[in-house]
């Protein structure tokens, strides 16, 4: 059965996160349309810290595709420009200098995104376990993005070891699923089934669960009762969340 096809019911509309420091979950937009400030705070330079600015970059798509403006900023004691151009190669968007913030913007909600175990102020912490393996990059000549698709495959909160293995997987997903999105492309375009944006929702809503929109994909790339129009539009609607360019092939010869 897909997994989308299960019930729903449980949905929410507001997406939830665990705040590390009590364990509860609690709303990252409590206040409808009101500015939540999403604000990364790392280490250094290593693959760690790398996974630490990708959370926060997924944490402030998934608001944004909720209707939350966001105000995203970046503190960082050292490394920060070799960071943020490894986090650019992962399709990491940009983050304003946070180190002077303050009290901000007047911001209805403030999360902090952090390395296991690091300290934050006031606000919701969001905790990244830590990634191990060699050097913070993908080899030379790889796509990046292959690295960014490795990291979503697992929760934030569970340990990840990064080998030449895992990002050749990645990589071998990302060519597979880049070729099947242009040629769907070529077919009658069809909306995305409210069964299956209800799915991506709920995983993305239900403490930013990226491998739980990764499972949906699965499942819509295999049911046959999906047209190809459909599974185009899915693919591209959760690339939003993802950040994985999946129609970079569009136009490209097969």
């Amino acid at each position: 059965m897909p997994a989308y096809a299960r019930s729903r019911a449980y949905a929410r509309l507001v997406l939830r996160i665990t705040d590390a420091r009590t364990g509860r979950p609690v709303d990252a937009a409590p206040a409808r349309r009101g500015l939540t400030r999403v604000q990364a705070h790392t280490q250094g330079f290593d693959r760690s810290n790398l996974r630490v600015l990708l959370v926060a970059d997924l944490l402030v798509r998934a608001l944004e595709l909720g209707g939350t403006p966001v105000w995203a900023l970046h503190t960082g004691a050292r490394q920060q420009a070799e960071l943020r151009a490894a986090g650019a190669a992962l399709g990491v968007r940009p983050f304003e200098e946070g180190r002077d913030a303050g009290t901000g913007l007047g911001e209805a909600q403030v999360l902090h995104v952090v390395s296991e175990g690091g300290a934050a102020p006031d606000g919701v912490t969001v905790a990244v376990a830590p990634v191990h393996g060699d050097d913070p990059g993908p080899p030379d000549g790889a796509d990046p993005t292959a690295l960014r698709l490795a990291l979503l495959t697992r929760p934030r909160n569970t340990p990840v070891h990064i080998g030449p293995d895992v990002l050749a997987d990645a990589a071998d997903t990302l060519g597979h699923w880049r070729r099947a999105v242009a040629d769907w492309a070529q077919r009658p375009s069809r909306p995305v089934p409210d069964a299956v944006r209800a799915d991506l929702r709920a995983a993305w809503e239900d403490d930013l669960d990226a491998p739980g929109v990764l499972t949906v994909l699965r499942a819509a790339e295999t049911d046959p009762a999906l047209a190809d129009g459909a599974r185009f539009e899915t693919y591209a609607y959760a690339d939003r969340l993802l950040g994985l360019d999946l129609t970079r092939g569009l136009g490209t010869p097969a």
